[in-house]
């Protein structure tokens, strides 16, 4: 299967004060969310000034993702769009169809399957097409990747180089983060699919890392408290444990954004230090040039027709099995048509 360009998918996040409360009323729309609540996270961004660092980190990988494919003799284009702010994937998939774009590889910002993850990125792709019109490029999901060894990798050796801060390293309890989401939601899809496959992935990331013996807490619940949400949440999780220096791995997630940099930098830094508890926190993928060698990696598998590269363990866990409107998403990967 041959490309001529690469769409970069992510999630959005302001760039200026002014982009926090319209990014957010995106974000939620539909939702109930109560305005107080949006005024809470709000101030989350305006502790940084009003920018979320996602987009910035987007930009930076999509530089290391185009110098990759160089190296690997493709000259293809790596288009940028997000979900929730500019630059919207509609207006980039208008743009990409104006410069005559007729197949492009979407690689997102996302390493699970299940629905906010991987299924809410391909009705992304639907929209944008129908946005685009009849002569909108094909669009072509990559598969999630969250056992591929560059993925396993990154994060082991970011656990690693974290370990230094502490003289005994082999006193530090790792904790590995995810982002958490509604009982009911995860068991849509799979069931459990996203969950088991952050479980999965913490077990393949602590091997690599060495450390037989590690715990999964959840982090960022925003429903009400009368909704079960995966947990235990990290905070809670963080006052059982007895070890006094504690790693931190948000192995959920792809880059540094606010929810990492606020929930983890900040909030639970703060708990920690409170309660004489040394925490550090490893470093996610960003715009690390293997991260960019992944992307590439499974824009070669489809082009070169080849099985898909992973890590296994024990209890393999399957990719995603979702589906938009009937359509298999995603083993090996998913194509967001025009008509879904």
């Amino acid at each position: 299967m041959d490309f001529d360009a690469v769409l970069l998918l992510s999630f959005g996040g302001p760039e200026g004060p002014e982009q926090v409360r319209p990014f957010l009323e995106n974000v939620t729309r539909g939702r109930n969310v109560p305005p107080e609540r949006l005024d809470d996270v709000a101030e989350h961004y305006l502790h940084f000034g009003g920018v979320s660092p996602i987009n910035g980190i987007n930009r930076a990988l999509i530089a290391q993702l185009e110098t990759e494919l160089r190296n690997r003799g493709l000259d293809l284009p790596v288009y940028f769009g997000n979900r929730n702010w500019k630059p919207y994937v509609e207006d980039t998939v208008k743009a990409m169809r104006d410069n005559g774009v007729r197949r492009a590889a979407v690689f997102t910002t996302s390493a699970w399957s299940g629905y906010s993850s991987c299924t809410q990125y391909s009705e992304d792709i639907a929209r944008a097409r129908v946005a685009a019109g009849p002569d909108a490029p094909e669009l072509v999901k990559l598969r999630p990747y969250f056992d591929h060894p560059r993925f396993v990798q990154i994060f082991a050796d970011s656990i690693k180089a974290a370990s230094g801060a502490f003289e005994q390293e082999a006193d530090a309890r790792l904790v590995f983060t995810a982002h958490s989401i509604p009982v009911a939601a995860d068991e849509r899809v799979g069931p459990r699919l996203y969950s088991r496959q952050v479980a999965y992935a913490a077990s393949l990331v602590a091997a690599a890392a060495g450390y037989p013996e590690y715990d999964l807490a959840w982090q960022s619940r925003s429903g009400p408290p009368r909704v079960p949400w995966l947990g235990p949440d990290v905070a809670d999780h963080l006052r059982t444990l007895t070890a006094k220096s504690v790693i931190i791995c948000p192995v959920g997630f792809v880059s540094d954004h606010i929810e990492v940099v606020w929930d983890l930098d900040t909030e639970l830094a703060a708990q920690a230090e409170a309660a004489g508890v040394a925490l550090v926190r490893a470093s996610t993928p960003n715009a690390h040039p293997r991260f960019a060698q992944l992307a590439a990696d499974l824009i070669d598998e489809l082009r070169d027709g080849r099985p898909p590269e992973r890590v296994t363990g024990p209890d393999p866990v399957p990719g995603c099995l979702a589906s938009v409107n009937g359509a298999a998403c995603c083993p090996p990967h998913c194509v967001a048509r025009a008509d879904g």
